[in-house]
């Protein structure tokens, strides 16, 4: 029996509407996922895309990068989206690097641009097998 792919998603702030619009094109790719967010990208995402099923975590500078640490460090997490923006400051930089740091550790595939991400939802099926 194949359990949903448990997928993370996360978006800084200037690339949230990207992500919006991500989740929009491949809704019918992401809907079969059990989707964790980090709290305002959840929400967004949520509000666009009603049929997805998505368990928010905080937002991101407020511990929600690293509740998705910890969840990928549990091995509940099959794969991360996270349209990060290099060209704004980041307050929470150390938590981003840990948390690419756990993606790279506990080899998920890790996306971290829409291409990539394109790349992960077409190609990879996004189920898992037990």
């Amino acid at each position: 029996m194949k359990q949903p792919f448990r997928l993370a998603l996360i978006a800084h702030d200037q690339k949230r509407d990207d992500m919006v619009s991500f989740a929009r094109a491949y809704e019918s790719l992401l809907a079969p996922c059990s989707i964790v967010a980090t709290g305002t990208t959840g929400g967004l995402i949520q509000e666009a895309c009603p049929t997805l099923q998505i368990t928010r975590v905080k937002s991101g500078p407020l511990g929600g990068d690293q509740q998705i640490g910890a969840l990928i460090a549990e091995g509940l997490i099959d794969g991360l989206i996270f349209f990060v923006d290099p060209l704004s400051p980041m307050p929470h930089d150390v938590d981003v690097k840990a948390l690419m740091r756990l993606g790279i550790v506990y080899d998920i595939p890790m996306a971290l641009n829409r291409a990539t991400a394109e790349v992960l939802v077409q190609k990879k099926g996004l189920l898992r097998a037990d």
